[in-house]
């Protein structure tokens, strides 16, 4: 994928979340858009695989070999692995270690001083010669085309793998914003435990997100509609096939689903009543893996009563208007996006 955004602010530009990191370069496009994912053998300490071809072993390897996400509710939980999940992922691509970029990486708006400064580490340990790091819900709502700068209020609600955030924007700055530590992977959870109490049935992981993509919907429609899974069951130890309803699904996805909807309601019941009349006309952008789980569209125009708006790649808006916010200005203060 190429892009037409033109920024003088750093040479690349980095989305690094729990479930996947994006890379975007000037004149090239979209670099990466690859799982946080890596395998490790135990014994030897030796990398044995990064992002998809990472994600694919989870759940498959035999016992010297493990599997991480650096990665965890959006901060960094593994400095070391982190930095060696990045240099492998764009070390053949733009020879990271020589070349020494200069670096913009999307944050979320929520997260600690500390936890925003262990982000820029990482990366300058890996080999940025500069980091800046940008809010990662304006840098969305700017990705999608939305003017921030103007005495209007936008609304991006951004779903990754561990982490939630809802955030109102108005003069290039946050009006108010929450974040909460569900995402993606808890949705992936829910559904692993589900089948495990009423079937006796253990999950793994990759399937769980197979079957919330293939079958799952966040809005209770078509609930008889029935899918098969595979499993492993625990009293026999054998393989074992069962039928799930959209339903039970629906269900099982209630107390996750519950959080990140909470958290978008909040967020606008904390809105002043001028930028709220904006969002009724403007609605509200949906972005993150997260926000491609079937039906959340809708359910949340319905519980909100404003229009949602989804990209085709939800993963990308965010990288996109990064590179735009390091270039500035944008806001009446350039600095307030960039630390």
């Amino acid at each position: 994928m190429r892009s037409d955004v033109s920024y003088a602010g750093g040479e690349l530009v980095i989305d690094l979340g729990t479930a996947s990191t994006v890379v975007w370069a000037k004149d090239r496009g979209v670099l990466v858009n690859q799982p946080s994912v890596i395998a490790l053998n135990q014994r030897t300490g030796r990398v044995l695989a990064v992002g998809s071809a990472a994600k694919q072993m989870i759940g498959r390897t035999p016992g010297q070999v493990s599997t991480a996400r650096p990665l965890l509710r959006g901060v960094v939980a593994d400095a070391p692995l982190a930095v060696t999940m990045l240099r492998r992922l764009l070390g053949g691509e733009w020879q990271w270690r020589l070349r020494k970029p200069q670096v913009v990486v999307a944050v979320p708006a929520g997260v600690t001083e500390v936890e925003r400064r262990a982000v820029a580490e990482v990366l300058r340990t890996a080999g940025a010669r500069r980091v800046k790091t940008v809010q990662a819900s304006l840098a969305a709502a700017l990705g999608m085309g939305l003017d921030i700068g103007e005495p209007a209020a936008s609304m991006v609600i951004d779903i990754g793998g561990g982490t939630t955030e809802a955030a109102i924007i108005s003069l290039g700055g946050l009006v108010t914003s929450r974040l909460v530590k569900v995402g993606g992977d808890d949705l992936d959870q829910a559904i692993i435990s589900h089948v495990r109490e009423a079937y006796g049935l253990v999950l793994g992981e990759t399937t769980a997100e197979q079957v919330k993509i293939a079958a799952a919907s966040a809005y209770p429609d078509g609930a008889d509609r029935r899918t098969s899974i595979r499993g492993l069951d625990r009293t026999t130890l054998q393989p074992r096939v069962v039928d799930l309803t959209a339903g039970e699904l629906h269900a099982a996805m209630a107390v996750p689903l519950h959080a990140i909807i909470g958290t978008v309601v909040n967020t606008l019941a904390a809105c002043p009543p001028e930028l709220a009349a904006d969002l009724v006309h403007r609605g509200i952008v949906l972005t993150g893996g997260g926000a491609r789980l079937h039906g959340l569209d809708r359910r949340l125009g319905e519980e909100t009563g404003i229009p949602i708006h989804l990209p085709d790649e939800p993963l990308h808006p965010i990288v996109h208007g990064a590179a735009r916010l390091a270039a500035g200005p944008i806001a009446q203060d350039p600095l307030a996006c960039i630390a």
